[in-house]
């Protein structure tokens, strides 16, 4: 019965120190989430805008480009999917990728080629481990991103943008990152950067913006050949600290979870604790009343 008792007592220490490195991850996540949702609500003003102004400059001109033109007949499209460095995130990650790999049926059964780019570890560790081939990846910036990431993250995506299918480049870009609505929601989400869809600027009663006239210089292509890198990274960027911040969340809540349910197994294994030494109490009085008693028994039959 002692063994038994000194098990229970083993696993409660265990569970207990699982359960303050919890509490501690939690805290951390918790505290993070914060800055995390400035830097989202820091950025989007100006992606927005940026948007807003390519459309403008699309909308008052007539010249091709990779950012507002669509091929005739689109062959190749390329998919970066933003995953987390690190894990005890619940599903943050595997909703993502799921999302990727929808998206990816989707534009191969449309015929296309897809071309995959990967943020974070985990995304890199999935595609790694079913030999599935990855363009490019980046990884150790998931939980903290910086402009600099996303430039870095843009720079090869442009490159295949701009040249022909022939040589390697691409018709579409599309994007695959954890939306960020509020502590308990976060969306994964796919989004098609470009060819920039000339209607995403809305009013807020949902109709089409009046955008205002421009006169280009020196040429409507020259601007927008300056402003694709910058869309490109803005529009990156923001997705970047969107996943952050759902990464965060993600990750308290299921910190969260997982203290409270090593609480309830602390309390369920002191109640099994306490059984067992009750049960060792009892079997010990049991020796004594039974030693007491033969005893008793042996000094009467002495004494006849």
């Amino acid at each position: 019965m002692g063994a038994q008792l000194r098990v229970y007592k083993r696993r409660i220490r265990s569970v207990t120190a699982t359960k303050k490195i919890t509490k501690a991850m939690e805290m951390i996540a918790a505290s993070r989430i914060v800055k995390a949702q400035r830097q989202v609500a820091a950025s989007t003003p100006y992606a927005t805008e940026l948007t807003r102004a390519v459309t403008a400059v699309a909308t008052g001109s007539t010249t091709k480009h990779p950012l507002t033109t669509e091929a005739d007949a689109p062959a190749r499209a390329a998919v970066l999917l933003i995953t987390s460095d690190r894990g005890l995130a619940g599903g943050y990650s595997s909703n993502a990728i799921k999302a990727a790999e929808r998206l990816t049926e989707r534009l191969r059964g449309e015929g296309k080629e897809v071309v995959t780019y990967v943020i974070g570890r985990k995304g890199v560790a999935y595609y790694g481990f079913r030999e599935r081939k990855i363009a490019e990846s980046w990884t150790g910036f998931t939980d903290s991103p910086t402009y600099a990431d996303a430039k870095r993250a843009a720079a090869p995506l442009i490159e295949a943008v701009t040249q022909e299918t022939a040589e390697g480049g691409v018709d579409e870009l599309h994007i695959v990152f954890t939306e960020f609505v509020s502590m308990m929601t976060q969306n994964p989400v796919e989004s098609r950067m470009l060819p920039l869809s000339l209607d995403t600027t809305k009013d807020e009663d949902g109709k089409g913006e009046l955008l205002p006239l421009f006169d280009f210089e020196p040429s409507a292509e020259d601007v927008l050949d300056a402003l694709l890198p910058r869309y490109v990274e803005s529009r990156i960027y923001n997705a970047l600290l969107q996943a952050a911040a759902s990464e965060h969340a993600a990750r308290r809540r299921a910190m969260k979870s997982a203290t409270d349910n090593a609480g309830e197994l602390i309390k369920s294994l002191s109640r099994l604790a306490n059984a067992a030494r009750q049960a060792e109490i009892t079997q010990e009085i049991s020796e004594i009343v039974g030693g007491a008693s033969a005893l008793a028994d042996a000094t009467a039959g002495s004494d006849k």
